[in-house]
């Protein structure tokens, strides 16, 4: 019998409520194992351990490892974004609030709390999410940045009319690219120079 699709073994796995305690021990579990295992080394029993309970019930919320380190992903990746929104909405102008999250990612790309190290991969959860099979992830961060761009077409930043579904894409697209990639041009570790970049042309193309 063949493997099931991970797009099959998550819509399994959504079936089951992951808001109760046991699932919530279970992830806490499996984010400890994968950062002590990497993502390639850790098991079901691994986590069963950790958890304290039994492979069954791993099983029951999980039918999968893969769905299992999905999920983790996922929930620290959605804590990531959800860290950055305060830095991000003190900002008044769209491209100000763009820069802000490409600062927010270099500062924390490295940060064992709100990324997820990945021992041995010498990854941090941002890199890994651009080879990962965690398609939900993106429709989160598009979903995130739609009343910033909302706000901005109200202020006459950018095009009225400008689909912002695929404009926040583009944002998303540009800020992984700030986790993994390096730069000819710009100090990345350089916060106002990395703000200036990103205000002088992430968004020109979303002007009047």
């Amino acid at each position: 019998m063949s493997r099931p699709r991970l797009a099959t073994v998550a819509a399994r796995a959504v079936e089951v409520d992951l808001s109760t305690p046991t699932a919530e021990r279970i992830l806490d579990a499996g984010e400890r194992c994968i950062r002590r295992l990497g993502l390639a080394r850790f098991s079901m029993a691994d986590v069963a351990v950790q958890a304290r309970v039994s492979r069954g019930s791993v099983y029951r919320y999980f039918p999968e490892r893969d769905a299992l380190a999905r999920a983790v992903l996922e929930r620290t990746a959605k804590r990531f974004v959800q860290s950055s929104a305060e830095a991000v909405a003190r900002r008044r102008t769209l491209a100000a609030q763009v820069a802000e999250a490409a600062v927010f990612i270099r500062r924390h790309v490295r940060d064992e709390v709100l990324t997820l190290y990945l021992p041995g991969e010498g990854d941090t959860l941002l890199a890994t999410l651009l080879t990962s099979r965690i398609e939900g992830l993106v429709e989160g961060w598009i979903d995130f940045w739609q009343p910033f761009l909302a706000d901005a077409e109200r202020r006459g930043e950018i095009a009225k009319g400008l689909d912002h579904r695929q404009a926040a894409e583009w944002i998303v697209r540009i800020m992984l690219s700030f986790a993994v990639m390096p730069s000819a041009v710009v100090d990345l570790d350089d916060h106002e120079a990395v703000r200036a970049y990103v205000a002088r042309y992430i968004v020109r193309g979303f002007a009047p």
